[in-house]
């Protein structure tokens, strides 16, 4: 919408003949959407000081004086009423009207003058403010404000247009603080810094908006840049006006200074207020039928109740044991739902899978609830350390309850906690949690013979089991009175209406439809399942064993039908079966999971039935298939030309088809779990290139920046798996892609290792993909520690080995990354010839992500050499294309390039708002890449007249080079040294 005026609302089609004004921009009039002539400054002059009187009459004598002031021409009259009658002909009849010797504007409908629509909207906002709907009133303050285009009655001359502007701008100034009030309200305190920086350095003076900046600050994890501002702010009001701070901003600097835990977090507002992220509310569903456990729910109760009502002084935890399908989850959930009124600030819930092989890490778990409790993803820390302690500083204060389900063992339940009196945990876990500390320990059997019939009772029907009982009571017992496995087996007898009670008793009363250890332990479970896989057809069966053999979280259709090897309305018809039995589950539309005791049954399942055993590594080799092929093509829809396609191992099956670029991306981000699962699990002899490949056409999940941990441990997986395999080809492909995830996080030593090292195999194999790739990406390492004669080395070895090989879009990327290492040795025209090859190269191939990274590249170039204007056309059309393809840490290093840009032209403010912004979303190179845009954000604020803040910056910043021993460290010790002593 670039360079289209914004008009009025048009509020219906009696409405669209008629005239339409605004003010708050340039003077304008529409008939619809046809711009309608308004004449000269001073006809517009006229124009504005009738429409801001809002229908009202102003006189002659009164248009005078708002046109000239104090010193009107001769002939002024005469003037305003030449400008009168101009308006009047182009306007429609009765619009503009004389009356008592003056005029009036009489505008029918609604929403006609931008102005009135404003103050509607503003009224508007206000009342859902009042009413606790923030949600509403900021998206009604948005509206109004969108309605400003610039400087009001821009270029209209006269003292009244004057008097009016300051005004209106004044107006717009104070709806923008309650709208960013709002946003703290509502904890977008990340977000919000980035434009209250820009608004405090255009209106240095104006301290409300310092106040709003200095919380959004320390709520962000910034409190030295928070006090810094305060600092700022006393010196230049000392400077400009010899007044202090008022007593609010003072206030607030010392509750900064005490780390105030009532700043932590937004004041609690009623209604709708809350944003549904920042007040989880996780738990799945109680079941409908849940029977007897009366002592354990008021043990539990009492516990929770304990917890929130704030007299237990410390954080209560509650751990359930109990052998595997003894009901734990289900009387977890059933307790924490009746205790969700006493912990209003949300209830988180996992499933730890600590019963299945591969436990879930307690770093993703915090990553989850992290973001489920409103922390922006780019804030979320790297290590398990870090992101276990923000979890306890973001639940400091709040009343939450955390359902950790199915957990493993103490050690990996221990990082989940929250940290502080008011919250609760409720853990369930096989194992008796004896070493978590301070936890009230409960140990859960299987039901009461009462209470096991009451079970069974309510899912098969009062009046089945009355004509039946003492077949009921058999059928429980042989069922060891475990709830899951009376759940299967009546489930089981209530979706066939002919069978009889009896039926199923004698069913189960057959040991050889049972598993002798139905008593105790894991094969209680076996037992239970073993019922329902009994009763299986052959087909089903063969789909219930093989599905588990997947090591993925859950499974699409398309890749269970891969697996099978059955056209996809069979596998669905088979699929949807298994639901029906209880031993899938349909996770969404078109996807499947097991229970992680159920997949555990099904593979012994498979181990035990699936004949020739080799059935059961070809249909993982058929999955390896569908997610190598379907990846490749993702692939090769962002990277057409790109031999990397061409070097991948080949496969039997086509994989899926997308209509567009952007479904491919959805596709793989909604896959990844399941893509790098499914690495992890093809690492073996005969899968493991394969697996590597897949691993390799999958590269966008560590370039978006949201699956970076995951991805780096399936490739650190994948290189000792080839090296202790002996494959040269796939070792040295797996050491770069490690390389490029760690460069990614600024790991540069580890990555210039695994680089090196890959280089080497790759010369080994005679692997033209690693003989192209591991060299660029040495470069680009080298370029990272300022080691800029290995870097052109490692480029130009690169650039030859893409050539011989044909790939040109690699020879691109090489080229450009090249120019970089030019750029900072001085040889600046050269880098700009070479960025420019690689950016034809691109443009040719039609790859519009990698084109952006050309531009990218292109715009540093252009920058160095005092090319502004050219250096921003390239980094902002770079911007778009990263932002559109989900490459979030590309679009915040390209914001951080931006800002260098805007400083290099004296443009503090929008290098500062530039410089926030890739601070928010996050950058290329980790910890060392956020550093440098600390220091560029400092430099931009020194500009901005803040030294204080900017101080704090540099001081983080050197924190970290320092730390890494970063040659950037010198820089930043000598830009704090003047402005300490100044």
């Amino acid at each position: 919408m670039s360079g289209v005026p914004r008009v009025p609302e048009q509020r219906g089609p009696a409405d669209t003949a008629a005239p339409r004004f605004g003010v708050l921009g340039p003077v304008r009039a529409w008939r619809g959407t046809e711009p309608l002539p308004t004449g000269s400054p001073q006809q517009r002059a006229l124009l504005a000081a009738l429409l801001l009187r809002e229908g009202r009459t102003a006189t002659a004598a009164e248009l005078i004086d708002a046109l000239w002031g104090e010193d009107p021409p001769s002939q002024a009259l005469a003037a305003v009423r030449t400008y009168a009658s101009r308006l009047r002909k182009v306007l429609d009849p009765g619009v503009l009207v004389s009356e008592s010797g003056g005029y009036a504007i009489r505008v029918p409908g609604e929403g006609s003058l931008d102005v009135v629509r404003a103050h509607e909207l503003a009224a508007e906002a206000e009342r859902a403010r009042n009413a606790g709907d923030l949600c509403r009133s900021r998206a009604l303050l948005n509206e109004a404000l969108d309605l400003w285009d610039g400087e009001p009655l821009a270029g209209v001359p006269g003292p009244y247009a004057e008097a009016q502007r300051t005004r209106l701008a004044e107006w717009r100034l104070q709806l923008t603080e309650t709208r960013l009030d709002m946003d703290l309200e509502q904890g977008c305190h990340a977000e919000a810094v980035s434009e209250l920086t820009s608004l405090t350095a255009a209106h240095p003076l104006r301290e409300r908006l310092r106040e709003l900046l200095m919380l959004a600050l320390y709520r962000s994890g910034r409190q030295a840049e928070a006090l810094a501002v305060y600092a700022d702010t006393r010196r230049l009001l000392a400077g400009e006006l010899g007044v202090d701070p008022r007593p609010s901003l003072r206030d607030l600097q010392q509750r900064i200074l005490r780390a105030d835990p009532a700043l932590a977090e937004p004041p609690a507002a009623g209604g709708t207020a809350a944003a549904p992220p920042l007040r989880p509310a996780q738990l799945p569903a109680t079941v409908p039928d849940f029977t007897g456990r009366t002592a354990f729910v008021r043990e539990l109760g009492e516990a929770l109740a304990t917890a929130a009502s704030g007299t237990a002084r410390v954080m209560a935890v509650s751990a359930l044991a109990g052998i595997g399908g003894v009901g734990k989850t289900t009387l977890a959930v059933h307790v924490a739902h009746h205790a969700r009124t006493s912990f209003p600030d949300g209830q988180l819930y996992v499933d730890l899978q600590g019963a299945g092989a591969r436990a879930a890490e307690p770093a993703a778990v915090l990553g989850a609830f992290l973001r489920a409790l409103g922390t922006p993803d780019p804030a979320v820390p790297d290590t398990l350390e870090e992101r276990a302690a923000l979890f306890r500083s973001v639940l400091a204060g709040r009343r939450v309850l955390v359902l950790l389900d199915n957990a493993r063992d103490a050690a990996q339940v221990r990082p989940l906690l929250p940290g502080t009196e008011g919250c609760a945990a409720l853990v369930t876990s096989r194992t008796r949690m004896v070493d978590l500390a301070g936890a009230h320990l409960v140990d859960l059997d299987v039901m009461a013979p009462d209470e096991a019939l009451e079970l069974f009772t309510r899912i098969v029907g009062a009046e089945r089991v009355a004509a039946e009982r003492n077949a009921a009571l058999d059928t429980v017992a042989a069922c060891g009175f475990l709830p899951l496995a009376i759940r299967v087996a009546a489930s089981r007898l209530a979706a066939r209406r002919t069978w009889t009670v009896a039926a199923l008793a004698a069913r189960l009363a057959d040991e050889r439809r049972r598993l002798d250890e139905l008593r105790a332990g894991d094969l209680a479970v076996k037992a239970t399942f073993e019922l329902g896989y009994g009763q299986l057809e052959p087909a089903q069966a063969r789909a219930f064993r093989l599905l588990g053999l997947a090591d993925g979280p859950d499974v699409s259709l398309a890749a269970a039908a891969a697996l099978l090897d059955l056209p996809l309305d069979r596998t669905e018809d088979l699929l949807e079966s298994l639901v029906d039995t209880s031993l899938l589950e349909s996770a969404a539309p078109g996807r499947y999971r097991y229970h992680d005791l159920v997949r555990l049954y099904a593979r012994a399942c498979a181990e035990r039935d699936e004949h020739p055993s080799a059935e059961r590594e070809a249909a993982l080799s058929r999955l390896l298939d569908f997610y190598l092929a379907t990846a490749a093509r993702v692939y090769a829809a962002e990277r057409p030309g790109d031999r990397t396609v061409d070097h991948l191992e080949p496969t039997r099956r086509p994989g899926l088809e997308f209509a567009d670029d952007g479904a491919a991306l959805d596709w793989l981000h909604s896959e990844a779990a399941c893509i790098l699962a499914c690495v992890r699990q093809s690492l073996g002899p005969g899968t493991l290139r394969r697996g590597v490949d897949l691993l390799l056409a999958s590269k966008d999940l560590a370039e978006s920046g949201a699956g970076s941990l995951p991805y780096e441990a399936a490739a650190r997986a994948a290189r000792d798996a080839a090296r202790d395999l002996g494959d040269a080809r796939a070792e040295g492909r797996a050491r770069v892609t490690l390389a490029q995830v760690l460069c990614t996080a600024g790991r540069f030593d580890e990555a210039a290792a695994e680089a090196e090292r890959s280089e080497e195999l790759g010369r080994t194999a005679d692997d033209p993909w690693t003989c192209g790739n591991a060299p660029n990406e040495r470069g680009i390492v080298a370029l990272c520690k300022n080691e800029h004669a290995a870097g052109e080395a490692h480029l130009l070895r690169a650039i030859e080995a893409f050539r011989a090989d044909g790939n040109r879009p690699g020879e691109a990327s090489a080229l450009c990354n090249l120019s970089r290492v030019l750029v900072a040795v001085d040889r600046t025209a050269t880098a700009v010839e070479l960025v420019q090859e690689g950016v034809a190269i691109y443009d040719e191939l039609g790859l519009t992500v990698r084109l952006a990274n050309a531009r990218y590249a292109l715009g540093i170039a252009l920058g160095h050499m005092g090319r502004g204007g050219e250096a921003l056309e390239q980094l902002t059309m770079a911007l778009h294309t990263f932002a559109g393809n989900r490459q979030r840490l590309w679009e915040g290093t390209t914001h951080y390039r931006i800002a260098q840009v805007h400083l290099a032209a004296r443009r503090p403010a929008l290098a500062a708002r530039h410089a926030e912004q890739a601070l928010g979303i996050g950058c290329i190179g980790g910890e060392w890449m956020r550093a440098n845009v600390l220091t560029a954000l400092g430099r931009s604020l020194v500009g901005l007249g803040q030294a204080d803040r900017a101080r704090a910056c540099w001081t983080e910043a050197l924190a970290v080079h320092e730390a890494a021993g970063a040659p950037e460290a010198e820089e930043l010790r000598g830009l704090l040294t003047p402005v300490a002593v100044a």
